[in-house]
């Protein structure tokens, strides 16, 4: 692991009334470069054309592709995710947010925020993900 993750935990284990199993710290400590994110919506990175579906795991799919495409195209990996800060529009969208989530920072370990909001920039999207990541000096 390319950072030290302090006090590993699984949601699973923290919201046992939930259904959810996600790998996640208290805390990183990271050294080197750090990669700040835009909040990340569901839509195409290239076009800026939101994805057709209004479903909340397709949307986090989505929001989860671009985190990786972007911390990929700037020279690192998921391994390097240090923060996420989740915005979700419905409370109800929770577990399926994170469910989903949790498949791409699985074995990762990066702290997270949960935030409900009232509305992001556009009405349609019910997600959004604010990421940090640091590649390791060499």
């Amino acid at each position: 692991m390319a950072h030290t993750r302090i006090r590993k935990f699984n949601t699973r284990d923290t919201y046992p009334e939930q259904n959810l199993d996600n790998d996640l710290a208290q805390a990183v400590v990271a050294r080197g470069a750090t990669i700040f994110l835009r909040g990340q919506c569901p839509q195409d990175l290239d076009t800026a054309r939101n994805i057709e579906s209004h479903d909340p795991v397709e949307q986090t799919h989505k929001v989860m592709r671009n985190i990786r495409q972007l911390i990929e195209e700037a020279g690192g990996t998921m391994e390097h995710l240090c923060k996420v800060v989740v915005y979700i529009t419905d409370v109800r969208h929770r577990e399926a947010v994170y469910r989903t989530m949790g498949e791409y920072i699985r074995g990762v370990h990066p702290v997270s925020t949960g935030l409900v909001v009232t509305a992001l920039a556009r009405p349609e999207w019910l997600v959004e993900i604010d990421a940090t990541a640091v590649i390791p000096d060499a």
